[in-house]
């Protein structure tokens, strides 16, 4: 006999096998899954889409962007790349003209001149079919593919040696954070994962070949970056491929400069006793 038998009597005979405690227990269930799903935050969460201007062609356009102060950052790499909790904001700082194909980083965009603009129209905006990104957020692939745009755009309109640098620099974050994620996946696909590690190198070589030039030509800021931050960058790049010679000079820049915060030079220090251990094994 359950707590509720005898209800038949009462027309309710249908109920007298209910649970009494069945409903409480499936609203607080209910409760925590939307409270769960509430604190999962997503990557596609973290963008949104910004309105930009093309000054080549005037047009009106969405790219995505990240918000602002949702991203933790996680840390650094050596060579300055920001590592963050669930995006790489780096995926989103490439601003893709969906017309004419005028592509820059955000922080160039809008600094473009008449005879660069015309340079992009005849060599680009002529030719160029621009790839639609209808998805909640850019792949790592669709990233790179933009950064590559950017890189185009800077070489036709003859940007800055440090422009180009900057972007070689960005590209080589890219391509590693693309194999990362990856590997972090499980991929079994290790002829791309070599491909993107190849691909990382030759970006980050020619971005050591860029400021080292701009470094001679350019004055600072450069990039956003000051004399101290670039000469640390360089000796991160120039260690990266056996050239201690010039990184040893640049960390002795680093650590010799009134400029340099303690920080940076905690981060030369660092370096230096890397190459050290290194140059041990040879």
């Amino acid at each position: 006999m359950g707590l509720l038998s005898g209800l038949d009597s009462l027309g309710l005979s249908g109920l007298e096998d209910m649970d009494i405690f069945a409903d409480e227990e499936k609203e607080k269930e209910a409760a925590r899954a939307k409270s769960a799903a509430a604190a999962r935050i997503e990557e596609k969460d973290i963008v949104f889409d910004k309105t930009y201007v093309c000054p080549v062609c005037d047009l009106n356009f969405p790219s995505k962007a990240v918000k602002s102060g949702k991203a933790k950052l996680l840390g650094t790499d050596p060579d300055l790349r920001a590592r963050y909790d669930l995006i790489d904001p780096n995926k989103y700082d490439v601003i893709l003209c969906p017309k004419c194909g005028y592509a820059a980083l955000s922080r160039f965009f809008d600094k473009i001149t008449q005879p660069q603009a015309r340079l992009i129209k005849e060599k680009i905006s002529a030719s160029i079919q621009v790839p639609e990104y209808d998805d909640p957020i850019y792949t790592y692939k669709e990233a790179l593919e933009r950064y590559k745009l950017a890189l185009v755009n800077a070489v036709v309109k003859k940007s800055r040696a440090s422009e180009k640098a900057y972007i070689c620099l960005k590209s080589g974050w890219i391509a590693r954070g693309y194999r990362e994620s990856l590997l972090a996946e499980g991929s079994a696909d290790a002829k791309r994962i070599a491909e993107l590690e190849k691909q990382e190198n030759e970006f980050l070589q020619n971005a050591y070949k860029g400021f080292a030039e701009a470094r001679q030509t350019e004055g600072y800021p450069m990039c956003g970056m000051d004399e101290t931050t670039v000469d640390y960058l360089l000796a991160v790049l120039a260690s990266r491929f056996k050239k201690y010679d010039v990184a040893s000079r640049m960390i002795a820049s680093v650590l010799g400069s009134t400029a340099a915060n303690p920080r940076m030079k905690d981060k030369a220090r660092d370096l230096k006793e890397q190459i050290l251990k290194e140059l041990k094994k040879k």
